[in-house]
């Protein structure tokens, strides 16, 4: 009986001091914060475009629907055929728009004297061959062709220069980096974080309009150059 009594009083004892204690609270040491440079390089790469995207159409107008529609589509038709002789695959061509609408006619006195109906067929077709473009012109101007809404040149595989210029914005941003670490006395540590923004160069234009290539198509048009740009911000740790 003793013994337990003994016990007892060491339980509550050990109960007692634990209570006074209160609950055990561990606190960290604040970490200093990491040491990084952020930089920002840009990589450019010159294109030269290797195709073209060309808007084609025939404009047509008769006072019956009828004869208006049926000489469009066969306007337009001698177009394609053409555009399929100069070596334009079936794929290239596409028709983008085909439309017809009335136009009142009125007389000197403003009254309203007849309709005449306008049809457009337009195809939108992609040249492979940029030596041939102005051949290719002058077959669909004699073929019936009015109304050439613009030419665009593009590169049709920019990948290959994409990953150019993507390497030479990553060393663009390193050897900034380096430079400035070496300026600062400090040594440059390892790449935390990357991002990169592509631009894709948008295809130049070349305007003209229906029969105005008339006159130009002796003379070769050039495609010029397109630039593409890659750029990369990069967060290195400074040790």
């Amino acid at each position: 009986m003793r013994t337990k009594i003994v016990f007892l009083l060491s339980v509550l004892m050990l109960v007692a001091v634990l209570t006074a204690c209160g609950p055990t609270t561990i606190v960290a040491e604040p970490q200093p914060p990491q040491r990084t440079i952020t930089v920002t390089g840009t990589g450019m790469v010159m294109l030269t475009p290797d195709i073209a995207r060309i808007f084609i159409g025939v404009h047509s107008e008769n006072a019956d629907i009828s004869e208006a529609v049926a000489s469009n589509n066969a306007q337009a038709q001698r177009v394609v055929d053409a555009l399929r002789n100069m070596g334009v695959d079936a794929k290239d061509i596409q028709t983008t728009n085909f439309s017809i609408w009335p136009s009142q006619q009125y007389d000197e006195y403003g009254k309203i004297v007849g309709v005449i109906y306008m049809v457009d067929n337009t195809v939108y077709i992609t040249v492979r061959d940029l030596a041939q473009l102005g051949d290719l012109l002058d077959a669909a101007i004699q073929a019936g062709a009015n109304n050439i809404s613009g030419i665009s040149f593009d590169v049709a595989d920019k990948t290959e220069a994409m990953s150019q210029a993507r390497r030479a914005a990553v060393e663009s941003a390193r050897q900034q980096a380096e430079e400035l670490t070496s300026a600062a006395g400090v040594e440059l540590g390892d790449v935390q974080t990357i991002s990169f923004y592509e631009s894709t160069p948008t295809p130049v234009p070349f305007e003209g309009k229906g029969g105005g290539f008339d006159a130009a198509l002796a003379v070769p048009i050039s495609s010029g150059q397109m630039t593409l740009t890659a750029t990369v911000t990069i967060v290195f740790e400074l040790k």
